[in-house]
């Protein structure tokens, strides 16, 4: 994950000179660069200048002198400066554009922690099924669950005497939950096995990364950056580096023990009890 924090470091860090009102925030474009409505010379551009003049007091935020019309000053723009602040304008257009390009290129390669999604695994076949994971007396009793995916499709630990193992995919409403989830579950035996639980990774959604808007309304890929702690190559995953197992496999949480002891409830199981 190094190269891809180095990278995001990199952008983030990178000095923009463009000036930008004190009020809206907006940048100023060439005309409001060159406009002082007080003789103070503190600059706002010339939409806040309006708003001020109309809908507050008429005074400069920064010498609280009335503004007077008749001191505005606007400097005109030499030619040759206005040829030259728009090649640079498009230069640095071109080169965000390219580093924006960069940057998504290398984001497919990363899976990013979701804090709301419990990645299982160990289940047996009679679990299986997305609506008997639904179920409050299963993963229904932890919290409004959104989503489940269930992995028919490869079966593990073939040779158990009770049959194959599954995985499956378990998005929640809320965070809190899943921490809960990952927290009651984990190591919980069941059909003679004990269930992993921990928190499941998700991808850039490929029209983020081309830069293009989703047209999915379900899409559950990512659409926005993720937390750089909680981001990393799939090489960083496969190699099972201690902070990816660490942020993705929480033992006890703080934030789980406060909610149980807050509601002086004991930790709820997978299962109903015998």
């Amino acid at each position: 994950m190094g190269s891809h924090r180095k990278h995001m470091d990199y952008f983030d860090d990178e000095d923009d000179e463009t000036p930008s009102c004190p009020l809206c925030l907006d940048e100023l474009d060439i005309p409001d660069k060159n406009f002082f409505p007080c003789t103070c010379s503190y600059q706002v551009c010339r939409f806040c200048w309006n708003r001020l003049l109309n809908d507050y007091d008429g005074k400069c935020p920064a010498c609280r002198q009335l503004y007077d019309r008749e001191k505005v000053s606007f400097k005109a723009i030499d030619p040759e400066e206005m040829e030259k602040i728009q090649k640079e304008r498009k230069q640095k257009e071109r080169i965000k554009k390219q580093q924006e390009a960069f940057l998504r290129k290398n984001m497919s390669n990363v899976r990013v922690i979701q804090r709301n999604l419990v990645y299982i695994t160990n289940l047996p076949s009679s679990l299986t099924k997305e609506d008997v994971l639904k179920r409050y007396e299963y993963f229904g009793q932890y919290g409004k669950i959104l989503k489940v995916v269930v992995n028919t499709s490869h079966a593990y630990n073939t040779g158990h005497p009770h049959g194959p193992s599954y995985s499956a995919y378990i998005t929640f409403d809320r965070q809190q939950d899943a921490l809960l989830a990952i927290q009651c579950v984990d190591a919980f035996w069941v059909d003679g096995r004990a269930l992993r639980a921990s928190f499941g990774t998700t991808k850039y959604c490929s029209y983020f990364l081309r830069g293009t808007s989703c047209t999915n309304s379900d899409c559950m890929y990512l659409h926005q950056l993720g937390g750089e702690h909680d981001s990393f190559t799939k090489e960083d995953m496969s190699a099972g580096k201690h902070q990816f197992h660490d942020q993705a496999h929480p033992a006890f949480l703080a934030a789980a023990a406060a909610r149980i002891s807050a509601k002086g409830e004991l930790p709820k199981t997978v299962l109903p009890s015998p």
